[in-house]
């Protein structure tokens, strides 16, 4: 173990191999409840973003092996569709154990592939635990609404059933966690999966399928590795998948909501964001300042709902700032074997990297200030210093479009009206906080908020009871909660002539 310190932050990387070879999963596509070679030798490579070296390698799925996949989901689903919320319930809660009984295999995969902190690893499988405990129970309360006579001579009954297949493609930043969000409420309402993992990211995902193989009825659950441009498009345009989910970026989610168009099936995102912290002058501002490090940069920002935009009234925006850099210097970051203090890891891969890179460039070329961090840091692995930039003007476009990294912005604000017209002004519409002891303003902004989730006085705090989704270019549908349920069904109405 080797010990850096590069001020104010603590660097620690590992010197020693930490392969995570003894736990991988098969590298096959999972089709009908096995492992199967693809169709193409071609390969691609998985690497470990905190030290840039090879790990696995996946194969790269085409428009035959979705196909395939698709044909064994529609056979399963039949059946699969035909139990009862209780058979459903049950299969859910074993997967859920078997995670469970997983766990350290699944915290080792998802660091090594990943390069996320052991903490944040450990938070994820708990929290697909939880998902899938969640859903299992949900997935007993799904109802239809009463059946009446509304026609003389008729009875009317609404059923709920599921769509069918569902085509899933999950992102890099949480590949357990996302796949778990998609899969847990869709086989709760009865459908199969076909889910397309990040060609970077794939290999909690077939871990998984590796201890859920013989376990849950065969074909419920089906993965197929590759490209988004083949796998991701061939699922999007399938005439047999109902409906396609995403977790991804805006670009990702208009190509598949167009391609998706052309057969008229139901689509399901989850995009981007660029939460704003709203922070008025009787806030907190130690509390505030806590809880931007915290959620500005989890998982070292690559975090839809991160807290990375602060708004901060004008009056205070100076002690506010102070005990932010204070906050921030604070961070460790470093490889997942760095220590359990490591709260930082790298960036997902080369080209994010030098992404991220460039836009701290570009904020330091239009002049603003780099209170604390800015700069990529030295030796093996994608690793970004935690950074904070200060006097940041409106509309400045280091504020306005997602960096996914540890950058945190802070602009000021004068009056209420122009905070709430200034965080609205975001392309996004996923998630924002406000921070204030006042109770008409905790009561009233987040309520002018164009934000799915909205926190007071908190950030980034998530429950398996509660919906998840955004608005505006955040997409729409829910994961999460009961309304996830609604999303992955259709209701039917049949109406009984009593004289037939």
């Amino acid at each position: 173990m080797t010990l850096t310190q590069t001020e104010p932050f603590t660097v620690r990387r590992s010197a020693a191999d930490h392969s995570p070879a003894g736990v991988l999963p098969p590298t096959g596509h999972f089709i009908g409840g096995s492992f199967v070679p693809g169709s193409s030798a071609q390969l691609i490579d998985v690497e470990n973003p905190a030290t840039g070296q090879v790990i696995a390698a996946v194969p790269a799925g085409t428009a035959a092996d979705v196909d395939v996949a698709v044909e064994a989901a529609a056979a399963a689903q039949t059946s699969w569709g035909a139990t009862t919320p209780k058979e459903r319930s049950e299969v859910l809660s074993l997967i859920a154990n078997i995670i469970e009984a997983n766990r350290e295999a699944f915290e080792v995969i998802e660091s090594a592939n990943t390069g996320k902190p052991r903490t944040v690893a450990e938070d994820d499988v708990s929290s697909t635990i939880d998902t899938f405990r969640f859903m299992a129970g949900a997935s007993r309360t799904l109802t239809s609404m009463a059946g009446g006579d509304y026609a003389t001579g008729h009875t009317s009954v609404i059923l709920r059933e599921p769509v069918g297949v569902v085509g899933v493609i999950t992102p890099w930043n949480y590949p357990l966690l996302m796949a778990a969000w998609k899969i847990a409420p869709i086989l709760a309402a009865g459908n199969s999966i076909v889910l397309k993992p990040s060609e970077q990211t794939p290999l909690s995902t077939l871990k998984l399928a590796e201890v859920l193989a013989g376990r849950i009825p065969d074909g419920i659950l089906n993965v197929v590795t590759g490209q988004g441009r083949t796998v991701g498009q061939r699922l999007a345009e399938h005439p047999d998948v109902a409906l396609i989910a995403l977790t991804g970026s805006v670009a990702s989610g208009r190509a598949v909501a167009e391609t998706a168009a052309k057969s008229v099936k139901r689509v399901h995102l989850e995009l981007g964001g660029k939460a704003p912290v709203v922070v008025f002058p009787d806030a907190d501002l130690r509390a505030a300042a806590v809880g931007v490090r915290n959620a500005g940069f989890w998982n070292a920002g690559q975090d839809c709902g991160a807290a990375c935009r602060v708004l901060v009234h004008e009056s205070v925006a100076e002690e506010f700032t102070r005990h932010l850099v204070r906050e921030v210097g604070t961070l460790v970051v470093g490889a997942p074997e760095g220590g359990d203090d490591v709260e930082i890891g790298p960036m997902i891969s080369r080209p994010h990297f030098e992404r991220v890179k460039e836009s701290l460039a570009d904020a330091k070329a239009a002049g603003l200030e780099v209170a604390i961090g800015g700069s990529a840091l030295e030796g093996p692995g994608y690793f970004i210093e935690p950074t904070v930039i200060t006097n940041v003007p409106a509309g400045a476009h280091i504020a306005t479009h997602e960096v996914f990294g540890p950058v945190v912005t802070v602009e000021t604000f004068s009056s209420t009206e122009e905070a709430v017209t200034r965080a609205n002004e975001s392309p996004y519409g996923l998630s924002a906080s406000i921070w204030t002891r006042d109770s008409s303003l905790s009561l009233n902004v987040p309520k002018r908020l164009d934000f799915g989730t909205v926190w007071v006085n908190s950030h980034l705090v998530l429950a398996c009871e509660v919906p998840w989704g955004g608005f505006k270019g955040s997409g729409y549908g829910r994961d999460l909660s009961l309304y996830a349920l609604d999303d992955y069904s259709r209701t039917k109405h049949v109406m009984i002539n009593h004289g037939a």
